[in-house]
């Protein structure tokens, strides 16, 4: 593995004229992807900087600018394509609620009809922030609300996948990322949170190696992709900061000093749809840190954080907050 950035991989043997240089910087154009769940979070970040690498992107979610989920917050998926157009993309923004098959089935029929193929679909499909109740054992755990959250989390991924992959398999090299949260190896070792909660994230991380074994053959590839701490729209609120201020939040949570913005994931996805080798990752488990050292891309303040390594070696080890060589 090189750890080089994956855009060098476009430029030996590219002519130097105008297409060649546009070919560099936006390795996607003529590309088409689908974010599925991009009203916020990692998948407005994946969006955006799939968008940014010049793709098309079509993005589903719930709010719209006329109507909000339960969430009930104020971020849309209009917001989020218009967002991807500023970046240099196509953004196209399609309400969908991903827990009705008919609603996603018509969604792939217009990316057929109006694009005639998908070359990356992206599930990132969560809605749980508010159904889950930490270290609450299941026989404590809300039914209702854990139960809505695997629906959320789980169903919704399967029935997208259903009706997407047959139009990403119509040409070679497609890519499927299951977003979740936390590795293969720390989920395999740890509790996460709550019953519902952990099955729900171990749940996505073994839909990505299900689908590695059932696209691989057919000259496609899916992985699993974690980002680190996030700093979300939602996770933002919760400490009571903005972008542009968010180490006061260090005060009350040290550790957050590790915090990545959303785009970080979204280079991470753009990466590995523009690298013909991606393949070698099929099936695995994947993270924003650890594919920042494979490819060599930063996050926005020019950082390359390594959330999961930091949380095993410092966080989790009982070691007062320290970024040092982890960010």
């Amino acid at each position: 593995m090189s750890g080089l950035p994956v855009r060098l991989v476009f430029v030996v043997g590219r002519d130097t004229g105008t297409e060649g240089r546009e070919h560099m910087t936006q390795p996607l154009r003529n590309k088409v992807a689908l974010v599925a769940g991009a009203t916020r979070g990692a998948g407005r970040g994946i969006a955006v900087e799939l968008g940014a690498a010049g793709a098309t992107v079509y993005v589903t979610g719930r709010t719209t600018r006329a109507r909000r989920s339960e969430y009930d917050r104020p971020e849309t998926i209009e917001d989020t394509a218009d967002l991807i157009t500023g970046a240099g993309g196509r953004g196209v923004a399609v309400p969908t609620d991903h827990l009705d098959p008919a609603q996603v089935k018509a969604l792939v029929d217009r990316i057929a009809a109006e694009q005639g193929r998908l070359d990356v679909l992206v599930n990132d499909i969560w809605g749980g922030e508010t159904l889950f109740e930490w270290d609450a054992p299941v026989w404590e755990h809300d039914l209702d609300k854990g139960l809505r959250l695997l629906r959320l989390a789980v169903e919704t991924h399967a029935i997208t996948s259903h009706h997407a992959l047959p139009l990403l398999l119509r040409h070679p090299g497609g890519l499927v990322v299951e977003v979740t949260d936390g590795t293969a190896d720390y989920n395999r070792d740890h509790y996460r949170v709550s019953f519902f909660y952990d099955l729900a994230k171990s749940s996505v991380l073994r839909m990505a190696f299900a689908l590695g074994h059932e696209l691989g053959p057919r000259g496609a590839t899916a992985v699993a992709l974690t980002p680190g701490w996030l700093r979300s729209e939602i996770m933002l609120d919760h400490f009571g900061v903005r972008e542009d201020n968010w180490r006061d939040a260090l005060e009350k949570a040290p550790h957050f000093a590790i915090s990545e913005t959303p785009r970080y994931a979204g280079r991470a996805v753009a990466a590995l749809a523009a690298d013909p080798g991606v393949a070698r990752f099929n099936g695995a488990s994947v993270s924003s840190g650890s594919l920042a050292q494979e490819y060599g891309f930063t996050d926005l303040d020019g950082s390359r954080p390594d959330a999961w390594r930091y949380l095993v070696e410092v966080q989790d080890a009982g070691r007062p907050a320290d970024v040092t060589g982890y960010r």
